[in-house]
């Protein structure tokens, strides 16, 4: 396997059968059982060695930890891979406090894209690590839950 293979496990939560998946420099994936945007599995394996165990070991540990109520923050190397305007996006996201919710026009003024409310709502719902970036805490302007690209709640 080439030094770009993904590694993936699966880990029964609360919330139903999470697929994580990782690759050398960190997390990529948190898949739902009904993703709306599903990733290519081709080359994707089991039997993670080395960095690559870790990362899924310590994703592991953190979301059990999370969903148990004990945990509010991940300390976990991620390394998700889409567009400059969906990585700002995901960076923006990750900064999102527990228990606090923005707007999807709150969160097009951060990266100073205002008009870009729409491409944000969009690159919300692209996002790959779902709870880890904290895509569910952002709300349409009347503070409707969003429609979650990977069925989270």
């Amino acid at each position: 396997m080439s030094i770009e293979s993904m590694f993936f496990e699966r880990l029964e939560t609360p919330i139903g059968t999470l697929t994580i998946a990782a690759a050398m420099g960190g997390l990529r994936h948190i898949e739902f059982p009904r993703n709306r945007h599903p990733v290519d599995r081709f080359d994707w394996a089991q039997g993670a060695r080395g960095e690559t165990a870790d990362v899924l070991r310590a994703t592991r540990e953190q979301l059990q930890e999370y969903f148990a109520g004990t945990r509010r923050a991940f300390d976990l190397p991620l390394a998700p891979q889409g567009t400059a305007f969906q990585m700002d996006v995901w960076r923006l996201l990750a900064t999102i406090p527990f228990g606090e919710t923005w707007s999807y026009g709150d969160l097009a003024r951060a990266i100073g894209k205002p008009e870009a409310t729409r491409a944000v709502g969009a690159a919300n719902g692209r996002n790959p690590l779902s709870i880890i970036v904290p895509c569910h805490r952002v709300v349409g302007s009347n503070a409707s839950s969003p429609a979650h690209a990977n069925g989270a709640s």
